[in-house]
């Protein structure tokens, strides 16, 4: 706790909550590792399946659940989608809506920060490996300056290679905005969502790109933090990769589902050969979904989550994700604040479950139509 309260003074950040109280350590698994597939839309993931093409998400379900996950709120983008996926909150709460508008999520609020707080600095490992280079896992600072029109406005409207290398993509990172006060105008960035939380993580890995070399580099890590009892997100990045490059029907798109599986196998490989599988509760989710028949995802909201853990027991929405890992370490919820938008997967809903609607609330109804598609 000492070491908590010293990093969060570092930081400029006064946080007297207290912490969430264990429960009794009834069947609470050791470690936790939330694996996410970016952009990957569930109905591939059941036809998949259906097919046996994916043998260890197979495996990992016939243990434990595969429930359908909607997204209700925030947008089908990756920056929304993983900051509600590792936070438990709406966008309200966060600041974080979508991947052009953003800020630093509040110091607590991420699953990193609590799980450290709650199982010791330096006795519990928080490990982040993740494939983008962008919208998921940089750690851009806020800062504020006085603006400057000649590089700014130029910085502003320049284009950028990104990540994919889509032609004429901008640059995907809001890099701040002008305010005026007292006549001088300033150059403000409140700062990528994952700024905070990633000081106090013992790994914080990102821009892999490749599926292989995530899987490569969290083998390495779990090799590295055996002897603690750990918390991982491990990112794949290949399948939103190619729904963007080849679109959701693409042969590409669904090898890229498959190169998932295969690090998912590698995962399990490596924990079974640590004797710490048994002791290891595995999720594998998606921020988003991909739109039928296209390169984007500008609505689509149906992903899922699978998992070893049998004691999962209904569908969800995004936020559910963060408060069903908590209560899982055994975490009272009922403690945290402020309070989780979220709730465990795995007891009864207290409210009703929310479901994605069939179109958009405001956007072009015959696309998100066809966006439903299968679903």
């Amino acid at each position: 706790m000492r070491g908590m309260l010293v990093w969060l003074a570092m930081i400029g950040v006064v946080w007297t909550l207290p912490a969430a109280e264990p429960q009794p350590a009834v069947d609470r698994p050791q470690n936790i590792i939330l694996m996410g597939w970016d952009g990957c839309h569930r109905d591939h993931v059941k036809a998949l399946l259906k097919e046996d093409k994916l043998p260890n998400l197979k495996k990992l379900i016939e243990e434990g659940a595969m429930v359908d996950i909607d997204v209700t709120s925030g947008a089908t983008d990756t920056k929304a989608g993983w900051t509600q996926i590792l936070t438990g909150y709406r966008p309200e709460v966060t600041g974080v809506y979508n991947n052009g508008r953003f800020r630093d999520v509040p110091a607590g609020y991420s699953l990193f920060e609590r799980l450290k707080l709650q199982f010791g600095t330096n006795t519990f490992a928080a490990v982040a490996v993740i494939g983008k280079k962008s919208h998921c896992g940089e750690i851009n600072p806020p800062f504020r300056r006085p603006y400057e029109p000649a590089k700014d406005d130029a910085e502003a409207a320049a284009p950028e290679r990104d990540e994919m290398k889509q032609p004429g993509a901008k640059k995907d990172l809001n890099r701040g905005r002008v305010v005026e006060e007292n006549g001088q105008k300033f150059m403000v960035f409140e700062g990528s969502p994952y700024y905070t939380m990633h000081k106090i993580c013992d790994e914080w890995l990102f821009g892999l790109t490749q599926d292989s070399k995530v899987g490569d580099k969290a083998v390495e890590m779990l090799e590295k933090h055996k002897g603690k009892p750990f918390f991982f997100f491990v990112h794949c990045a290949e399948v939103d990769h190619s729904g963007h490059r080849f679109g959701e029907p693409s042969r590409e798109y669904n090898d890229a589902i498959l190169s998932g599986d295969a690090q998912l196998g590698r995962l399990v490989e490596k924990l079974k050969a640590l004797d710490l599988y048994a002791r290891t509760r595995i999720y594998v989710t998606a921020d988003h979904g991909f739109d039928v028949g296209e390169k984007n995802h500008s609505y689509a909201p149906y992903v899922f989550l699978a998992t070893n853990d049998k004691k999962v027991m209904r569908e969800g929405t995004r936020a559910d994700v963060a408060p069903t890992i908590l209560d899982r370490f055994g975490l009272d919820l009922s403690r945290i604040n402020p309070p989780l938008d979220g709730e465990s997967l795995l007891a009864p809903a207290t409210k009703p479950v929310d479901k994605a609607p069939a179109t958009k609330p405001g956007g072009d109804r015959k696309k998100n139509k066809k966006n439903k598609g299968r679903n």
